[in-house]
C-alpha cells in the first residue's frame, strides 16, 4: 500500500513534531527509544502486544525546542489486530507531550496524536490484511 505524497509528508511531520523530548523524573521509569519503530517492533514481539516508552535523541531534542514542549514525548503502542502473516500487526501508536506550542494555539497545551499503521517485523506492511 502506497501513501499519497501529502499523507506521507503529513505523517512524517506529525512523527517529527512529536519526537522531541527532555526526560523528566516522572518518566524515568519508562524505557527510552531513539525511534518509534523500535517501540512498534517491541509491541509486535510482545505477548501482550504493547510497548511504552519515551522518545530521545537529537531530533527529539531539536523538536522539543521548536515546539516548546515541556515534558518528554511518551509513546504508547498497542496491537489492534495480529495478521495471519507471522510478525505482522495492526498497531495503534499514541504520542503525547505537554507544553506544546502550535501556531494555531496561543497557549501551550498537551498535544496527543494517534495513528494506526500496519507493520511487520521486517519493517514492511503485511502482504495481506487477513
Amino acid at each position: 500500500m502506497q501513501l499519497k505524497p501529502l499523507c506521507r509528508k503529513a505523517s512524517a511531520l506529525i512523527l517529527l513534531a512529536l519526537a522531541a523530548t527532555t526526560i523528566h523524573a516522572e518518566d524515568a521509569l519508562l524505557p527510552t527509544a531513539q525511534t518509534v519503530q523500535a517501540l512498534m517492533l517491541e509491541a509486535i514481539r510482545s505477548e501482550a502486544g504493547v510497548a511504552h516508552g519515551v522518545l530521545t535523541g537529537g531530533v527529539a531534542d531539536a523538536l522539543t525546542q521548536k515546539f516548546g514542549g515541556t515534558s518528554p514525548i511518551t509513546v504508547d503502542v498497542s496491537t489492534e489486530k495480529r495478521y495471519r502473516q507471522p510478525g505482522c500487526s495492526r498497531l495503534k501508536v499514541l504520542f503525547q507531550q505537554e507544553g506544546v506550542r502550535l501556531p494555531e494555539n496561543k497557549e501551550p497545551r498537551t498535544q496527543t496524536v494517534e495513528i494506526g499503521i500496519n507493520y511487520c517485523l521486517d519493517g514492511k506492511p503485511p502482504k495481506s490484511l487477513q
